[in-house]
């Protein structure tokens, strides 16, 4: 096949080649550069790979990706949605426009009734409507020769100055939470309600994390001080571990950490220009230790040099999860992968857990055809800002 990728500050000078070549091979950012070339041809077949990157339909990129002309279309995806039934919609209005009617249809008809009602009847009706161009291989039908992973849950608690510091935070963010609630209504809240969870994790994370903390000094965290001696007990026996974080300042604290013991490292966020020298450090064996933000190198990368992934702290999306630890347990792996969830007890981030399951169960019931349902209600609300325990 002749293959043109059109790529860097020069690839305009490539434009003419185009219609010379059976495969062209370009990025996101540079279909939205340059549309103006690519949006007039005719195209036998556009693929989209990661199709998540289409997941919001008001986006620049979704609309620009629908505009394509070709015969045919495939989405390629490890997951055709991550938290609402919206997101798999916009999928299929790239694939076959008008399968699931227009967007406020779609909503009415199924999303609404299945997301707020549970209502198995149309998740049912909304699985057979897809099944026949969806072809969905899960990663243990395919992969079958991949060494085992092995999921560990640590639960960590709190110190007693972190306990009370949570709960003076966890006081006031849940009555502004209500106030807000009250004032606009749930739906029109999220805003405020994911603020508000924020400065929770941030405290479970590292106290050190939150802004205008006034006269107090930030405590101590408990769970910093596991991961650093996980982190030393694991070097001094030889296992290569990538910790992700989805906050990038909380990884400047594990960085400042590291350096203070002696431990090597490398680290990628997306503040990282050159992602290549850090994989390749790691990938050869130059450092033990990866420290990844979850959203710069959840995906796209390939990282079997690593035995041990350390998932810092939960994200809402089981699935960005799921992806992040893909990038060492996948195809070239040879060793078993030992997954560690470091999880505040009794804590907001015990609550994420629980309704990270339940989001699970929704996108394997409608890709599977499971008959489950799922609603987020006030009672959620309630149970995320709940108390710490006694």
């Amino acid at each position: 096949l002749r293959l043109l990728v059109l790529h860097g500050n020069r690839r305009q000078e490539l434009f003419p080649q185009i219609d010379r070549q059976d495969v062209v091979l370009t990025s996101y950012t540079l279909l939205l550069r340059d549309a103006e070339e690519l949006l007039p041809r005719e195209w036998r077949l556009v693929v989209l790979d990661e199709a998540q990157a289409i997941k919001n339909p008001s986006t620049k990129l979704a609309r620009t990706a629908c505009q394509l002309k070709a015969d045919h279309r495939l989405a390629l995806t490890g997951t055709p949605m991550e938290n609402h039934l919206g997101e798999l919609w916009s999928v299929f209005h790239f694939l076959l426009p008008g399968l699931l009617g227009d967007r406020e249809t779609f909503r009415r008809v199924f999303r609404n009734p299945i997301e707020k009602e549970g209502d198995s009847q149309r998740q049912a009706l909304l699985v057979q409507r897809i099944a026949p161009f969806m072809l969905r291989r899960t990663k243990e039908q395919v992969a079958a020769e991949l060494p085992p992973k092995a999921e560990v849950l640590r639960e960590i608690e709190l110190t007693d100055e972190q306990r009370d510091l949570y709960e003076s935070v966890r006081l006031a963010v849940h009555a502004r939470v209500r106030e807000e609630i009250e004032q606009r209504g749930l739906a029109r809240s999220n805003i405020a309600i994911l603020e508000a969870l924020l400065k929770l994790r941030q405290v479970c994370c590292d106290p050190r994390l939150l802004k205008n903390l006034g006269d107090r000094t930030a405590p101590p965290s408990a769970k910093f001080e596991l991961l650093m001696e996980m982190l030393g007990n694991m070097v001094e026996t030889g296992r290569r571990i990538i910790v992700f974080s989805q906050f990038v300042e909380m990884l400047g604290l594990i960085e400042a950490g590291l350096k203070k013991r002696h431990l090597p490292y490398a680290i990628l966020t997306g503040r990282t220009r050159d992602r290549e020298t850090p994989v390749q450090r790691f990938q050869k064996g130059e450092v033990p230790i990866f420290l990844i933000s979850l959203k710069a190198g959840g995906t796209g990368l390939t990282l079997t040099a690593a035995d041990t992934v350390i998932h810092y702290d939960p994200w809402w999306n089981p699935a960005v999860e799921a992806q992040a630890t893909d990038r060492a347990h996948r195809i070239g792996q040879d060793k078993t992968v030992f997954v560690y969830k470091l999880i505040a007890s009794g804590t907001v981030e015990e609550r994420m857990v629980e309704l990270q399951q339940r989001k699970k169960t929704l996108v394997e019931g409608v890709l599977s055809g499971a008959r489950t349902g799922l609603a987020f209600t006030e009672e959620d609300i309630e149970t995320l800002f709940a108390p710490l325990p006694d």
